[in-house]
């Protein structure tokens, strides 16, 4: 009797260390698998954890596909365009793309494509960033996150030389040349001016330089690209208003790091003075800060 009961206690033992056993054998299998290859931490996770994936666009991404797909008019000189009228794209926002680019070690390629339906394409995933000269604003930046901005433009109130026009505070009661969908139309009517409606800068210059109009608020990059190919005979800015526009390459939210490493980018190119140079090219001056 009592050697029965030592023979079942024994069975009982053994039969306990092999269930104990074999749990412990299931359990760090499972452990194991979950665990990344190497056991090692990715994408900033902790040892023994899946990678973080963007909901947006990743540089991973983007460098296994060998490309950066950008969104541009294509129309909009001397931004972005085709010189001639077709053929490659050209302009400055299409160079400085093209030199982050080249510092990721990605090729760009381009997709023309309206304004009104840019953002749209952008976020359908058509294109992995827009290169158009995008003002960054309180209302795009709640939807897209933004690079660090690669043009600093404020605003200039331009009249015709011998003007007594010093001040914004002058354009009361004058005559301002402005579209009407523009927001310097805004700018000059909140000034006091009389405001003409016209198409576009084009129009309205013509009007300051035939005396119809005593002056006329626009972006200082369209009056320097003016002076730059047109020249500045007649005309000249006389005052420069307090806040500039700032303009920067929006993505999709969730591409963090793809936008750290294009700002990585235009830190460089800023430093190394090619923004400066770029500018110089289209502008005569540096409009990348």
């Amino acid at each position: 009797m009592f050697g029965n009961a030592t023979t079942r206690r024994t069975t009982i033992t053994r039969v306990s260390t092999v269930i104990v056993a074999t749990f412990a054998s299931l359990l760090l299998a499972a452990c194991a698998s979950s665990a990344p290859a190497g056991g090692a931490a990715t994408d900033g996770g902790t040892a023994g954890a899946p990678a973080k994936q963007e909901s947006g666009v990743s540089l991973a991404q983007v460098k296994k596909a060998g490309e950066l797909v950008i969104g541009t008019e294509g129309t909009y000189r001397p931004f972005t365009y085709a010189a001639g009228g077709s053929g490659a794209l050209t302009g400055y926002d299409v160079d400085v793309i093209t030199a982050v680019a080249k510092k990721l070690g990605v090729k760009p390629r381009f997709r023309e494509t309206q304004w009104d339906a840019m953002f749209a394409g952008l976020n359908a995933g058509r294109f992995d960033v827009i290169a158009n000269q995008v003002s960054i604003d309180a209302a795009r930046k709640a939807v897209y996150s933004f690079s660090l901005p690669y043009t600093v433009s404020p605003g200039v109130l331009v009249v015709a030389d011998g003007s007594n026009i010093r001040s914004f505070k002058d354009l009361k009661g004058r005559s301002s040349a402005q579209s009407l969908t523009s927001d310097w139309y805004k700018v000059a009517k909140d000034a006091g001016a009389n405001v003409q409606v016209v198409e576009g800068w084009a129009q309205a210059v013509e009007l300051l330089k035939q005396g119809r109009i005593d002056a006329t608020v626009n972006d200082q990059l369209t009056y320097l690209d003016y002076v730059q190919t047109q020249g500045g005979d007649g005309i000249k800015v006389a005052a420069t208003a307090a806040d500039p526009s700032r303009q920067a390459f929006p993505f999709r939210k969730g591409s963090n790091s793809l936008v750290a490493a294009v700002d990585k980018a235009l830190t460089e190119l800023r430093a190394d003075g090619t923004l400066a140079s770029l500018s110089t090219k289209y502008f005569g001056r540096d409009v990348s800060q």
